[in-house]
C-alpha cells in the first residue's frame, strides 16, 4: 500500500497523522531510530501464518513475537512466520518489510500486543524504508479493529 493509499484512507476517515521522512532503515528499532521515535511507540508488523491463513501481528519494535505463548492463547500449534514468498506479492506498491499494520484492508486478521494499547500515539511503516505515520493508537485500534492479545515478550 503506497503512502497515498493510506494517508486518502485516514483522511477519509478524518484521523490525524504525521508522516516522517527519514533516511533507509530496515529494522524497526532502526527505523524508530532514524525517525527520532521512542522504540516502544514504533510498531513492527511480522507475518505469521495461523491455522494456514497469513495474519499480521502487531508489536513494539522492542519487543519480539512469543510464539509459544500465541500457540497457547489462540488455541492452536498452527502457527508459523510467513516467508516473505509468502506475502510478497499481497501488499502492490509497498517494499517488501514496510507495509503498514492495516490487515482489515487486505482480508487478513490483524492481531495487537496488549504492550502496544497503553500508548498514546504508534509509528509505522508506511509502506517505504524512508516514511513512517505517527498517529494516535486509538484511532488506530478504531480502524483496524484488531484482536488484542499478549503475544509479544521485551527483548533482553
Amino acid at each position: 500500500m503506497p503512502l497515498s493509499k493510506l494517508t486518502e484512507f485516514l483522511d477519509k476517515h478524518n484521523k490525524k497523522y504525521v508522516v516522517i521522512k527519514h533516511s533507509q532503515a530496515y529494522t524497526a528499532q532502526e527505523v524508530a531510530a532514524s525517525a527520532h521515535i521512542p522504540g516502544k511507540n514504533m510498531a513492527k508488523t511480522v507475518m505469521a501464518r495461523i491455522n494456514g491463513k497469513l495474519s499480521m501481528l502487531v508489536l513494539p519494535s522492542t519487543h519480539r513475537v512469543d510464539f509459544g505463548h500465541l500457540k497457547e492463547v489462540l488455541g492452536t500449534d498452527d502457527v508459523k512466520i510467513a516467508t516473505e514468498k509468502e506475502f510478497e506479492d499481497l501488499f502492490p506498491g509497498s517494499e517488501l518489510g514496510a507495509m503498514p499494520p492495516f490487515g482489515n484492508l487486505f482480508n487478513m486478521n490483524t492481531y495487537v500486543a496488549e504492550s502496544l494499547i497503553d500508548d498514546d500515539e504508534i509509528a509505522f511503516n508506511a509502506g517505504t524504508h524512508k516514511e513512517v505515520v505517527q498517529m494516535s493508537y486509538d484511532d488506530f485500534e478504531e480502524l483496524v479493529k484488531p484482536e488484542i492479545i499478549p503475544l509479544a515478550i521485551k527483548h533482553a
